[in-house]
This record gives C-alpha cells, sequence and structure tokens, in this order.
C-alpha cells in the first residue's frame, strides 16, 4: 500500500477545519493538526483532544502570542496600518505567522503539504497560499472548503452525521475569528448591510449605554514608535494588549462595521471589535503628529495605505514590504514618549501627549508672552509663496470659474459712518 501524503492542518477546532479533518482523511492524507493561540481565550486541550478525536494522527498547539505582537503588530502598528480607514487588520496580521508555523511543522513532520479551512470567497485563502508559496514554494496547498462544494448549512449536517463536535448551528450561524488584536464576526443575518447588529454579535465589548458613568484614563509609554509602558509602568507585550482590551471593551471603544472590498472583487460585511488596537494606533498617531516632520508625516500616510493593501491581500512576504519596513523603522526613531488618553461611552479621545522629541515648541506655536515666532518674515514669505499665482492672473487673467458677483448680493445690509 503507498505510504498516504501527509498535511499540515491550521486547525482552529471550529466548524470548517472540524469537518476538513475528516474530509481529507477520507481523501487519502494523514492530517496533522496545528493549533496556535494567538489570543483566542479557547480551551486549547480540549481543541487538541478533538482533533484527534476527529482523525488527526497528530495534534500540535503552540502560544504565538508574544511572537505574533512583537513581529507581525508592532510593525504594523509603527506603519499606521488601518485597511480602508476603518480595519485594523487582526486576522490579516495573523495569517501570515500561522502560514510560517505551519510550514516549519510541515518540515519537522516531513510532510508533502499545508491545508486550511479558508473558503474560495474570502481573502485568508490567498493568505496562507501566497504566503506558503514565498516561504516554502515545495509545498502543496489543500483547501478543502474551496473543493467540497458544501454551504455551511451542509458542513453542519455533514458534522452531525460522522459525530464531529463543533461550536456552530443553523440558529447560531456567525463565523468568528479572534486574536489578541481583535475580533471579527460575519455570516447569518450580519450579510443584510442594512441590518444592525444583534446585541449576541458583540462579545468585547459594552454597549456605550452600560458603559461606566466616569471615563477611564490610560497612558501609554512608546520606544521607537513601539508601546512599553502602561500607566508609568513597564509592561510586556502580551500583558499591554489583553489589559487596553478589557478596559476599551469596558468603555464600549473599539467597536467597527465595516463594508469592505475583498481581494476577490466582491464586497463584503464584517463586524470587528478591536479595543486595544483603536486605542493603540490612536495613541501612536498623536505621537507622531507631534515628533515626525510634516512631509514625513504627509509621505508615512501613503506607506500606511500601501502597508495595509499589501497586509490584506496576503503579501506580507513580499520585497516591497521589506523595503516599506526600512522607511517605517527609520522614521521611528524618534517616536517617543507618552499619550493619555480618555475612554468614555464607546469613544476614545485623546488627553495629552508629550515626548522629549517633540517638535511642537511653545515659543513658537503660543500667541502669548513668551512669543519668539518671526512675525515680521511672514510678509516677505508669502510673496514669495504667492508669486506663481499672482503672475498667471496677471498674465492669464481669471484663474478660477467663481462669479465673484454673486457673493455679495441683495441680502446685505450696509451701515456708513454719515448714516445708512
Amino acid at each position: 500500500m503507498a505510504e498516504r501524503e501527509k498535511l499540515v492542518l491550521a486547525y482552529s477546532g471550529g466548524l470548517d477545519t472540524s469537518v476538513a479533518i475528516r474530509w481529507l482523511k477520507d481523501q487519502g492524507y494523514d492530517v496533522v493538526a496545528l493549533t496556535i493561540d494567538l489570543g483566542e481565550k479557547k480551551d486549547l486541550d480540549a481543541i487538541q483532544e478533538r482533533a484527534l478525536q476527529v482523525g488527526a494522527s497528530a495534534a500540535y498547539v503552540v502560544d504565538g502570542k508574544k511572537k505574533f505582537l512583537e513581529l507581525f503588530v508592532w510593525p504594523s502598528l509603527q506603519a499606521g496600518a488601518v485597511y480602508e480607514k476603518e480595519y485594523p487588520l487582526a486576522t490579516a496580521i495573523g495569517r501570515p505567522l500561522i502560514a510560517a508555523m505551519l510550514v516549519q511543522v510541515a518540515r519537522q513532520e516531513n510532510a508533502q503539504g499545508i491545508a486550511h479551512g479558508c473558503t474560495g470567497k474570502g481573502n485568508d485563502q490567498v493568505r496562507f497560499d501566497v504566503s506558503t508559496q514565498a516561504l516554502a514554494p515545495e509545498l502543496k496547498v489543500v483547501a478543502p472548503v474551496r473543493e467540497w462544494g458544501m454551504n455551511r448549512e451542509d458542513e453542519i449536517e455533514y458534522a452531525a452525521q460522522h459525530g464531529i463536535p463543533v461550536p456552530a448551528s443553523v440558529e447560531s450561524p456567525y463565523s468568528t475569528d479572534e486574536n489578541l488584536w481583535g475580533r471579527s464576526i460575519e455570516a447569518g443575518i450580519l450579510e443584510d448591510p442594512w441590518a444592525e447588529p444583534p446585541g449576541d454579535v458583540w462579545d468585547w465589548t459594552r454597549d456605550p449605554r452600560d458603559c461606566p458613568d466616569e471615563p477611564t484614563y490610560v497612558e501609554i509609554g512608546f520606544k521607537e514608535g513601539i508601546p512599553v509602558s502602561l500607566d508609568g509602568k513597564p509592561v510586556d507585550s502580551v500583558t499591554l494588549v489583553e489589559t487596553l482590551n478589557q478596559a476599551g471593551g469596558q468603555n464600549g471603544v473599539g467597536r467597527i462595521d465595516h463594508l469592505e472590498n475583498r481581494l476577490v472583487g466582491i464586497k463584503s460585511r464584517e463586524i470587528y471589535e478591536a479595543p486595544a488596537a483603536v486605542i493603540l494606533l490612536q495613541a501612536h498617531q498623536a505621537l507622531e503628529d507631534i515628533t515626525l516632520t510634516k512631509d514625513v508625516a504627509r509621505f508615512k500616510d501613503v506607506v500606511a495605505a500601501q502597508w495595509a493593501q499589501m497586509v490584506y491581500d496576503g503579501l506580507w512576504f513580499s520585497p516591497l514590504r521589506e523595503a516599506l519596513y526600512a522607511f517605517v523603522k527609520h522614521t521611528q526613531r524618534h517616536v517617543n514618549g507618552e499619550v493619555r488618553l480618555k475612554l468614555y461611552k464607546g469613544t476614545s479621545m485623546v488627553a495629552g501627549r508629550k515626548s522629549k522629541d517633540q517638535l511642537y515648541r511653545m515659543e513658537l506655536a503660543t500667541y502669548g508672552r513668551g512669543d519668539q515666532f518671526d512675525q515680521s518674515a511672514a510678509a516677505g514669505f508669502i510673496k514669495l509663496w504667492g508669486q506663481g499665482v499672482r503672475t498667471a492672473s496677471q498674465v492669464q487673467g481669471q484663474l478660477h470659474s467663481l462669479d465673484l458677483s454673486a457673493l455679495v448680493g441683495g441680502d446685505v445690509k450696509k451701515l456708513t459712518a454719515g448714516g445708512e
């Protein structure tokens, strides 16, 4: 008998991957399950046992929280990456790490490929496939959900027929994914973009109406764009994010309802909860506002958008992202200091920021005593600044389509020194 091909499956313990173990086994594969803890707060021992119960020949569980934050989240935070101005990329940032660990275990197990539970309509399939191609082009990639032709209801029925325990039912059809950087929810009633998300969708964040009546203040310290302290005390990355998720969630911060553009060309309605991500991105931006020069800050916005697009599109392991990080890292040399935020009934607001490297100078900004700004230089500067516009107007005439005569019409009352 020919030896079975071995696959390492990214196993979440949910519906798709639980069904996938049995289905892959029926297709003739030897399946090794790999579960990576990125902060999902799941019973990992139970998931590991379930994988073996369903049919995996071996089951790995790996704690990836620290590596996730320090190798993937922090560079994205330094970049200021937010997809389409709303999504902090929680799931998208986690996939390249999972792919890298799949490759590592596949090599340890002498496997011929990796497998994942992504659908053919989503973005995660691209992230897994392309990351694997970049890291180990010799490995095959198998995606059962793209192949078996079952919809979600069919999978639930398949699981029931084969005695596969899964945390999903026809009555509760939400598909969720979570890690330390955020929680995503889709499917069910959420597929209707007109429908308000029902209360049972939210798990990490309180309804703002039920939040404390007094605000919560947090102070975050940064070193070279990376958060290193909370309320004046040094803190490790995992504890920092967990604490901010709890503080933000208690104050209703971090709810996102995003109608996003998927890589495969369709629009999708996604619900996210990301208290720590929202807070840290806001704090980091506030510190950059006070430490980066205008031209660097504005160009960095372009880099942030490009970074977010690449990560969303599954191109973490790409030459361009590596090159962009060289720029991002250089910009972060002086992003040091503290930011204080006020969390209150669903909002997060910057309440203060300071840095030893800040470019904000009181003696230049103040309108009070101590003003050292040379106002006498302004007239000459403005004359030179407007030289091109003034010359064009003199030579070519009117430079705009605005009808000036229409601006001051009959609805004007004029009063002169001698009377009306």
